[in-house]
């Protein structure tokens, strides 16, 4: 039973027998004490001072002797404005350090034996390469598959391939038609860059030719609509549909050289998937779901042959689900791929991990599925909305070829992470460590300065700010974890043995912030949990690397005469490294042994 439950069990009984006041014990009525005040753990009394008659001093008086003399693991109290702080025993701490402090999977749950939460992430399409957004979102969904298996929770992680579609046939047509047989190995381009190149060379040609029927007095909306490009385009993707041997081979072709690419890229982000859907496999149930909701009157079929779904009833508006041509859209395939899943995992919840700009999508998604098809899992759908990443220059367009790849990110960040780390100084390492080393840092420092944002917000990536040593980010806690670990490889040489027994003893200020950090650590992964929120995984080991640093400076360890104070700071110190490398872990960050 974890404190805050003694605690709000102790509580309960309290209120009732000094005022007969009934509450549900719920642990998250003893929350961490303020900054600044004295506590551990602190209650507000104010919701009881109306029915007890007590001013709020004197009720959280009486409530804390109560509490004081129920539990042993209440040390102390003092009430300051109606807020009741709570002081803990410090043998409380010091045991919870014996037997934790060597746990490598303190903070983790038992899992649970139950249906499987679904994550899809990444979402890539086939006309181009990874960039700084599809990272936010890869980086996203793995971390917070990672807490949620932490939680204890079964997870499936998948990916949804966009491997069809109009924006895949602009790139394969303008390969075809300016390609020259261009190839992967005769380029010597990643094969996911260079059907990208052809995406913007297709952009390049569409706008000159739309400049050209303005120029003739067409208007810019019907020379987007005329232009020879899209309307061969167009072709291509019905002639797609239709099963066209020579376009579905092509199709084959390119996208194979995308897949390869992608999958480099994943590798060097330690991204993983359980299984890949592909939208070119979903997109015919989609059909067939709309054709079952179209002869139910669920959908109606508009006056220029599409067919819609009318929404105005729910808020919002009129919905195309297939084009008039009789060709899918994105609501298409997102409606087979849901009940596949459904079928496949009967997962409890279903979780999107896509950006912000989709949250109408994913409205009318929820809404299509449980109002208007009566499907039992459209209820389980979870859109996990995050916001744009931005650079210091901008916005960035695919199209347009001023996106930042993932891939030149990476090989920037570790060109960062090399210089930062070679302008320290004692630098001792092989040429391959000194290699793996800054990947990692480079890696860390990336992964750390987007998940330690908040999902919601949107952000500006700078690489330079980044990889700063000092200050929130990714290199300052692996640093912070690479020296305890250099403590403890001193200590072993030493002799020191922390398998024994740390004797009672009194915790000094820094001693005691510490333990209490700690302790806070398994809540923090609930609530990361509960909330999908990587970022308050990032920020509590931002948190507990400098408070460690605070003690590693105030407080000494290897000059202490005291061998029972050594043994405790050690444990202490191999403690922090474990909540660190498990924390940063949850974020997909590997924290180095030494830098």
């Amino acid at each position: 039973m974890t404190l805050e439950q003694q605690i709000a069990n102790a509580l309960q009984n309290a209120l009732k027998q000094l005022y007969d006041i009934d509450i549900e014990a719920d642990p998250s009525l003893v929350q961490p004490t303020r900054k600044g005040f004295t506590g551990d753990l602190t209650v507000v009394v104010f919701p009881w001072v109306k029915t007890a008659r007590k001013s709020p001093d004197a009720l959280g008086t009486e409530i804390g002797q109560q509490l004081k003399d129920a539990l042993d693991v209440v040390a102390d109290f003092n009430v300051v404005k109606g807020y009741l702080n709570l002081q803990v025993a410090e043998n409380y701490w010091l045991e919870l350090m014996e037997r934790e402090s060597g746990n490598a999977d303190y903070g983790r749950q038992e899992p649970r034996d139950e249906a499987p939460v679904l994550i899809e992430y990444s979402s890539p399409n086939t006309n181009k390469p990874l960039h700084l957004g599809h990272i936010r979102n890869n980086l996203l969904g793995h971390s917070v598959s990672q807490i949620l298996k932490a939680c204890g929770h079964p997870v499936v992680q998948v990916n949804l391939v966009n491997d069809r579609g109009i924006h895949i046939c602009k790139s394969m047509l303008a390969w075809q038609k300016f390609g020259d047989g261009e190839t992967p190995e005769s380029s010597g381009m990643k094969g996911d860059h260079l059907v990208g190149k052809y995406y913007v060379v297709f952009d390049q040609h569409y706008k000159q030719e739309q400049k050209a029927l303005m120029e003739q007095g067409v208007t810019e909306e019907e020379a987007k609509d005329r232009a020879p490009l899209i309307l061969e385009a167009r072709e291509m993707l019905r002639k797609w549909e239709a099963g066209d041997q020579e376009v579905r081979e092509l199709w084959a072709k390119m996208n194979g050289w995308v897949y390869a690419g992608f999958d480099q890229t994943y590798s060097r982000l330690g991204i993983h998937f359980d299984k890949t859907y592909y939208e070119s496999q979903t997109y015919l149930l989609g059909k067939s779901i709309v054709q079952d909701g179209l002869d139910k009157g669920a959908f109606y079929r508009h006056e220029d042959g599409s067919v819609r779904v009318d929404l105005t009833g729910e808020g919002l508006d009129e919905k195309v689900l297939l084009r008039k041509d009789g060709t899918s859209v994105y609501m298409t395939q997102d409606l087979g791929t849901a009940q596949l899943r459904y079928e496949e995992f009967h997962p409890q919840k279903m979780i999107y991990v896509v950006g912000n700009e989709q949250n109408y999508h994913f409205d009318v998604l929820k809404l299509v599925l449980s109002k208007k098809l009566e499907k039992p899992f459209g209820d389980f759908i979870y859109h996990l909305s995050y916001g744009m990443v931005e650079l210091p220059s901008g916005k960035m367009k695919s199209r347009e070829g001023t996106v930042v790849d993932a891939d030149d990110l990476m090989d920037d960040m570790y060109r960062e992470a090399k210089q930062g780390t070679e302008s320290l100084g004692k630098f001792q390492f092989t040429p391959e460590e000194a290699d793996k080393l800054y990947e990692m840092i480079g890696q860390g420092a990336l992964k750390y300065f987007i998940l330690k944002v908040d999902p919601a917000k949107n952000m500006l990536f700078n690489p330079a700010e980044s990889i700063d040593f000092n200050g929130n980010t990714g290199p300052f806690i692996q640093y912070t974890h690479a020296r305890i670990r250099s403590m403890l490889r001193k200590a072993a040489e030493n002799g020191m043995d922390l398998s024994q027994t740390t004797p009672q003893l009194t915790l000094n200020e820094e001693e005691k912030t510490l333990v209490n950090l700690l302790y806070q650590y398994p809540k923090t992964v609930s609530l990361a949990g509960e909330n999908f929120s990587p970022a308050l995984i990032a920020n509590y080991c931002y948190d507990l690397a400098k408070q460690f640093n605070h003690f590693y400076q105030d407080t000494p360890i290897f000059k202490e005469e005291d061998a029972a104070k050594r043994l405790l700071r050690l444990k202490l110190s191999r403690w922090v490294s474990l909540v660190l490398r498990s924390g940063m872990g949850l974020l997909g960050i590997e924290v180095p042994e030494k830098m």
